[in-house]
């Protein structure tokens, strides 16, 4: 008996320190974080005037917003705006920086995002913690999102499926080309390139690369930045005079004044 006390008691802690353990990665996973971003999105106190005017339901879509160039300053507005979006953690890679004490290592995230219909972003964010990082990641990722334009390979029956024309991304010694490919194809690429297109909502592509394509983080950046030069090109059905309105900080105005004025000034 006197010997069966000490072995529960080392029981008792090995399970409290298991136990422990599961509630910490639980609480990351999901607990404690979805926590936080259900009490964040309860009492969110938009700082903007975009935010006060997406909070308030003034404005009801990503689109108003790229018509008018107005930049994003807190994700909340995308969380709103887009609540379909699924992130992917594309790497994780420990970076370290030699000090007098001798290495610190910290991690850097590559987090993509995306609604698979039109809307992808990307953030990197380097952290002390892989959790830190990641959760960063993310919502640099939220504050980067941008429009994709898709396009057709032949005739224009259905919905958009590739993107509209050759368009070509680079990011140091990394090439990244976009094709545009028959419906049905599916998207001949890598893994890498293959994911942001997923999640940017093209169906099919084809792809070209070249350079140190073994470097993750340039092959995903280049990547990114030919998917938005799909807006760069003028093509002939955008050829038509855009009747533009009013801007919204220009039409919500007296809104803007009011609810500024409800705020006490110290």
């Amino acid at each position: 008996m006197a010997d069966a006390a000490p072995a529960d008691s080392r029981g008792g802690r090995g399970g409290f320190g298991r136990g422990r353990g599961r509630g910490r990665g639980g609480r990351g996973r999901g607990g404690r974080g979805r926590g936080r971003r259900d009490d964040g999105e309860q009492a969110w106190t938009p700082v903007t005037k975009l935010g006060r005017l997406v909070k308030d339901g003034k404005i009801k879509s990503m689109e108003q917003i790229y018509l008018f160039s107005l930049p994003i300053k807190e994700y909340q507005v995308v969380d709103i705006l887009l609540p379909k979006l699924k992130d992917e953690v594309m790497k994780i890679t420990p970076v370290q920086k030699q000090t007098r004490a001798g290495q610190r290592t910290r991690f850097k995230a590559f987090v993509a995002i995306g609604d698979h219909n039109g809307h992808v972003g990307l953030g990197v964010k380097c952290a002390k913690e892989v959790a830190s990082a990641i959760r960063g990641a993310i919502i640099l990722a939220k504050l980067s999102i941008i429009p994709v334009r898709r396009g057709y390979w032949g005739g224009k029956l259905g919905a958009p499926h590739t993107v509209p024309c050759k368009v070509t991304g680079k990011c140091g010694s990394v090439i990244c080309r976009l094709v545009p490919a028959p419906r049905g194809t599916g998207l001949v690429a890598a893994p890498t390139p293959k994911m942001i297109l997923s999640l940017a909502g093209v169906e099919d592509c084809y792809t070209s690369s070249r350079g140190s394509t073994k470097t993750l983080g340039n092959f995903v950046k280049a990547t990114f930045i030919a998917i938005s030069n799909t807006y760069s090109f003028l093509s002939p059905d955008l050829w038509a005079e855009t009747a533009f309105t009013m801007d919204p900080y220009q039409e919500f105005s007296d809104y803007l004044q009011k609810a500024g004025e409800k705020k006490p000034k110290y």
